[in-house]
């Protein structure tokens, strides 16, 4: 499993030292600096590849979200911060969220692991758009071979030894591997929206609650990775 490269910026040394103890706590993140003001922290930027970033907001000189204004290509951020007043705002920059000081470590663990799936949908989304998008699926069913145009693919959807094509005009059922047709079928035309289900995403036609709409079909949206998913699919602002 790859560690996941964090830098923590708060200039109290015991919220530094909380938040460090945290991070030892989780497998999956990797100390890789600490700094007690946006100057440090943008020193530790250049020296480090930082993929996620705790950040406090009340800091001597540039505030943390003046500071994450600054930045070209800023990390994944969740605030940390004693002051509720710049929740909006520390949104709007797009932090995946917003930890109100004293927090316990179950509510940094419920952030982190927010943080944890939008990186690890971006690293699917990244090996699939390396992968050339293919215009045609050959797969069997029925005893036939069948080319199945990619475009007329609505959703996917896997069993346990078995997936169901359903397209425009029909579906298919054949015993090709879910995960196969995860790499054939690459981000962004396609995702993978539940452990169950992959979409074409030209396809979707609303958001209802926890399920989107595909022609008269409803497919289950993972709850944590909503909010990543709904910005891919609905990249304009919304009210949800």
């Amino acid at each position: 499993m790859r560690k996941i490269k964090t830098l923590l910026v708060d200039d109290e040394f015991l919220a530094l030292t909380l938040l460090e103890g945290y991070v030892a706590q989780v497998p999956a993140l990797e100390l890789v600096g600490k700094a007690k003001s946006p100057l440090v922290a943008l020193e530790q930027l250049h020296q480090h590849e930082v993929e996620l970033l705790f950040l406090d907001i009340q800091m001597p000189g540039v505030h943390g979200n003046q500071f994450l204004k600054t930045l070209h290509d800023p990390p994944i951020a969740i605030f940390t911060t004693a002051y509720s007043e710049y929740a909006v705002e520390a949104f709007e920059l797009g932090a995946i969220d917003y930890l109100l000081k004293p927090f316990s470590f179950d509510r940094f663990l419920q952030a982190t692991n927010k943080a944890l799936a939008t990186i690890q949908l971006n690293d699917a989304a990244l090996r699939r758009e390396a992968i050339p998008a293919a215009d045609f699926l050959s797969v069997k069913a029925d005893g036939k071979i069948y080319r199945i145009a990619c475009d007329a693919i609505l959703y996917i959807e896997g069993y346990k030894e078995y997936v169901k094509i359903v397209t425009t005009e029909r579906a298919y059922i054949t015993l090709e591997t879910f995960k196969n047709l995860e790499i054939l079928l690459p981000a962004p035309a396609f995702l993978r929206v539940h452990k169950s289900f992959m979409v074409a995403r030209n396809k979707v036609r609303a958001l209802n609650g926890g399920m989107l709409e595909i022609g008269q079909t409803e497919i289950p949206i993972s709850r944590e990775k909503k909010e990543e998913l709904v910005k891919i699919i609905f990249p304009t602002k919304h009210n949800l």
